[in-house]
């Protein structure tokens, strides 16, 4: 049993550079999400990664079969990492995700992946609401550019924004850096 997890939540090819839809930031938080779960690997902590595929062909990426649905090899599961795949923003809705993790005894949650104003927010919330005590590893996220009242809001804006709202009542957000930092002192 093991009371931490780590939810690595859609770093998928879709978001990359040459994706159809690519994120700004997204190879800094490939590089940070990587050193996070070699972190979890090392310590025989769980890996949970969560895909997303798309359902409506409008949604224009992440669409099943194709391979921007595929999570970046650099970040990819491995040996006793699980996979779980989703079909809406919260990794939890209509997934094993819940289940898993009440088998593992998981209490506490890391987040890292992509988009931090969708996956990310809406998964870390349904977290917090069932119970679990979260922790966001922000520079290990990435977010889109959005559009509201006619004004484009850059992705680091956004990124900030939601990550605000996360920490003011669903749980901390760290960067890599306090985050090792802390571990090491522990």
């Amino acid at each position: 049993m093991f009371n931490t997890a780590l939810i690595v939540i859609g770093l998928q090819r879709d978001y990359l550079a040459d994706g159809k839809f690519p994120l700004e930031g997204i190879e800094r938080t490939v590089e940070r999400a990587s050193q996070l779960i070699g972190l979890f690997r090392a310590r025989v902590m769980p890996v949970i990664h969560v895909r997303h595929v798309a359902k409506d062909p409008a949604a224009g990426f992440l669409l099943e079969d194709t391979p921007g649905i595929e999570i970046d090899p650099r970040v990819a599961p491995e040996g006793d990492d699980m996979l779980i795949t989703k079909n809406y923003p919260n990794a939890f809705r209509d997934t094993t995700l819940a289940k898993v993790l009440h088998v593992l005894g998981a209490r506490e949650l890391f987040f890292c992946g992509a988009m931090s104003n969708l996956c990310v927010d809406a998964t870390v919330r349904a977290a917090f609401d069932l119970g679990y005590h979260c922790t966001v590893v922000e520079d290990a996220c990435a977010a889109g550019e959005l559009v509201f009242g006619g004004n484009v809001i850059p992705a680091s804006l956004v990124h900030g924004a939601f990550m605000a709202a996360l920490a003011s009542a669903y749980g901390e957000v760290v960067d890599l850096k306090t985050f090792f930092a802390r571990l090491a002192s522990s």
